[in-house]
């Protein structure tokens, strides 16, 4: 395995994933630099959760190598805080905010099936006083000790976020933290992970369905279609002629006076609005995305 850049918190090199007999993508080479945020996007089902995983270590690659914080990714496991995209919790969820923060303790646990069933492991000297400061640092100070299913989408995010970083992460994954936000709220989540990103020297990787919350904020853009995998800044990455190759038809890229970028595209000769939406997937391919991509 070809030694890993230090400046790197991850390396893909030569890199292709599959789900069954089906080939997401192929030849990936790129990095994230340590203390980057970085915005993932694509179409529905092209494999950016799955891409997640890999650096996770729950998906082997089927070719190439990757390395995450300078290590396997097994090995780096206990370093990388993971919020995985989730529905809102119902009601009837009585547990506090307060004790969903506590369970991020476990550093090698993501997630939130065990939140009525499980008590994270003690820590000493690190348990009470760092779940306060998280609380804190994403906003939540005022309704903590509420039960978390009785609190707003944004409230909600803002907490499973801390559950995330709790445990002092190197590296942050958050699979599309946004979805099922409004707009406002969308764009204050991404402001958070930002002011994160920054105060706690993390380095960020987040799928997202929309490119304008984040713009402002994510340094570089990876961008997942059917015919390829391209990254760079937002500049580089937004124009006509890259989406175009990635997609394999033309597309076309505008900004609006108010300063939202609109991505429209045509499929098979047909001009269509390369939506924000798009339904959730079923079987293995990419879990629960949705995201810009033709009509």
């Amino acid at each position: 395995m070809t030694a890993p850049n230090d400046d790197h918190a991850v390396e893909f090199r030569e890199a292709s994933a599959t789900v069954g007999k089906r080939t997401l993508w192929r030849d990936v080479s790129l990095s994230v630099s340590r203390g980057e945020f970085v915005a993932l996007l694509g179409p529905n089902g092209v494999g950016k959760t799955i891409l997640l995983k890999v650096i996770l270590g729950l998906v082997p690659l089927a070719e190439g190598e990757v390395s995450v914080l300078g290590l396997s990714p097994r090995e780096a496991r206990s370093r990388i805080g993971y919020l995985p995209q989730a529905r809102a919790f119902d009601q009837s969820v009585r547990v506090r905010g307060l004790d969903l923060v506590r369970l991020g303790l476990d550093g090698d646990r993501w997630g939130i099936p065990f939140v009525a069933t499980r008590r994270p492991r003690s820590r000493e000297g690190d348990g009470a006083g760092r779940v306060r400061e998280v609380i804190e640092l994403v906003g939540a100070s005022a309704y903590a000790k509420r039960p978390i299913g009785s609190l707003s989408g944004g409230e909600q995010q803002r907490l499973l976020i801390a559950q995330a970083i709790v445990h002092r992460p190197e590296l942050l994954l958050l699979d599309e933290p946004l979805a099922s936000l409004d707009y406002p709220n969308q764009m204050a989540i991404t402001a958070l992970v930002g002011s994160i990103s920054r105060e706690e020297h993390m380095t960020v990787v987040m799928v997202t369905h929309d490119v304008n919350p984040i713009i402002g904020h994510a340094q570089k853009l990876i961008y997942i279609a059917r015919q390829g995998v391209v990254s760079g800044t937002p500049g580089e990455i937004l124009t006509g002629p890259v989406l175009s190759r990635i997609y394999g038809s033309p597309v076309e890229v505008h900004h609006t006076a108010g300063g939202r970028i609109l991505v429209v595209g045509e499929p098979e000769g047909r001009p269509a609005e390369l939506t924000f939406e798009g339904e959730s997937l079923s079987g293995d391919e990419d879990e629960h995305e949705c995201c810009e991509h033709p009509r």
